[in-house]
């Protein structure tokens, strides 16, 4: 259950990962399921092209802090982050989700918390997505992580499976994307945390024996017309 993971969650994964439909399907799930105060902050400022601070407004409406540009605005893409960022760290009260970048070279913005951040209460999700290249087999996925924990400082905890061909996604895509993490799990001692997948996009059955806890979604990024 995501209320059990450790209080600050960042979540990575290289490009067209779906990190940030994931981070932003997490945040709401988390506000749903806990009491107290929940943050998420959009650290993804380079390359970006999904952002989870274009719903600033639907997660504000729900009770979810967004931390982003000192900008209020959603249309102009500027390098930078607000000082706030570090707040939801050491203020022990909140729930902290992290959209981190795309890339090791998005992950180098943790530069500002890392010295804050307390590594038994830090979970570091790589989110993968077994159709991108880069990420296709379990070598390539293996090697993305590494150089994540290498800019970031930080060990990944576990994985998100979110293989998928969005609107074309079905069940061999969980299946294909469940086999290769197993193996990437089996390599390296890191879990399958989730398995995701947007609920109203697959018209079969999910298929059984997946590793991960299921993690159905909503397509918050993606516009219809996409």
């Amino acid at each position: 259950m995501i209320a059990e993971d450790k209080r600050i969650r960042i979540i990575a994964g290289h490009y067209g990962s779906g990190k940030t439909e994931f981070a932003v399907n997490y945040v709401t799930k988390l506000r749903e399921m806990t009491a107290g105060r929940v943050a998420v902050a959009d650290l993804d400022i380079v390359n970006v092209y999904f952002r989870s601070r274009e719903k600033k407004e639907e997660l504000e409406a729900k009770g979810v802090q967004v931390i982003a540009s000192n900008l209020d605005t959603s249309a102009a893409d500027v390098p930078a982050v607000s000082g706030a960022m570090t707040m939801p760290v050491v203020n022990r009260a909140y729930q902290y989700v992290i959209d981190l970048g795309g890339s090791s070279t998005g992950t180098l913005v943790l530069g500002r918390i890392k010295p804050l951040l307390d590594h038994s209460e830090t979970d570091f999700f790589m989110v993968v997505n077994t159709y991108r290249p880069d990420t296709a087999a379990p070598a390539g996925i293996i090697r993305q992580m590494r150089d994540l924990e290498y800019a970031a400082g930080l060990k990944v905890t576990g994985f998100i499976n979110n293989t998928n061909l969005v609107r074309e996604t079905t069940a061999d895509c969980l299946r294909r994307g469940d086999a290769i993490l197993k193996e990437v799990a089996a390599r390296t001692g890191i879990p399958v945390k989730y398995v995701s997948y947007v609920e109203a996009l697959l018209t079969e059955e999910v298929p059984d024996g997946l590793a991960g806890e299921l993690f159905p979604m909503e397509l918050y990024m993606r516009k219809t017309w996409m």
